[in-house]
């Protein structure tokens, strides 16, 4: 019986290995970062061709993996673990920092999403130096952070029925720095707040009073009316401007937005 072009056709085909009869990369057993010629293996690629495939980073843009890339190297984002406590200031006495870590739970592969910032920084300033004693120098002009701080401020010395209550005062912001916009970090984020012409609260703790004044420094107390006053916020030295005072509350109830702390 003779047979036409087709019978050798298919009998070609029933010679050629089927998808998924060679193991690709599972049976070179790696998988390579970046492009990596070397991390070659023999198997059917998604053009639907068959020969040499890769295993590497690069394979699913240059459409050249073997068959089983997805299933033998999986992509694995970054996992990074929670965020630490925030340290003390780096140094007492003066404005300065303080900072929080995470490390690396996970290391992305084949292609995952990298890994996020594993260091924070945010201002701060320590009244008390190593040895206890309590700092005597002034801070001017006036710092702020956010409202939010006072929530993780270490108070060193128990109240007393001595201390003095805190207080807050209202300024109204006149002029104020690009730099206020710059801040990366999500604890820059409050000083969007920040605006010119806005009235702003800003409350003065006790960790903040001086022990002599019992005033906060740089709250304008015995300035004249309308005189400007400095600020600059701390985690941002290019985050500064000027206010005038509006008056005192010594009931204090700052807004939750639009409201910061003297430190």
């Amino acid at each position: 019986m003779a047979r036409g072009p087709g019978w050798l056709a298919a009998a070609l085909l029933l010679l050629l290995p089927a998808p998924g009869s060679e193991a690709g990369c599972a049976e070179l057993g790696r998988c390579c970062r970046g492009r990596d010629l070397a991390c070659v293996s023999s198997g059917w690629r998604p053009d639907r061709s068959h020969g040499a495939c890769y295993c590497d980073q690069a394979c699913p843009r240059t459409m050249d993996c073997c068959h089983d890339y997805p299933q033998a190297c999986p992509e694995a984002s970054c996992a990074v673990s929670e965020w630490s406590d925030w340290s003390g200031c780096a140094e007492p006495c003066r404005a300065t920092y303080r900072v929080r870590r995470r490390h690396i739970v996970q290391e992305p592969r084949n292609g995952g999403k990298a890994c996020p910032p594993l260091e924070e920084k945010a201002g701060c300033v320590e009244y008390w130096n190593q040895e206890g004693a309590e700092c005597k120098q002034s801070l001017i002009p006036a710092l702020i952070t956010t409202g939010g701080y006072g929530k993780a401020r270490k108070k060193r010395a128990a109240s007393s029925e001595n201390e003095r209550a805190g207080y807050c005062v209202e300024f109204q912001i006149t002029a104020i720095t690009e730099g206020c916009l710059q801040g990366n970090s999500s604890y820059t984020q409050w000083m969007r707040y920040l605006s010119e012409g806005h009235t702003v609260c800003v409350e003065c703790q006790h960790p903040a009073l001086d022990s002599r004044s019992l005033h906060c420094y740089g709250d304008g107390s015995g300035t004249k009316k309308n005189q400007l006053l400095h600020w600059q916020a701390m985690g941002n030295p290019q985050c500064r401007g000027t206010w005038r005072r509006v008056r005192q509350l010594d009931t204090c109830s700052c807004p939750s937005v639009h409201s910061f702390l003297f430190i």
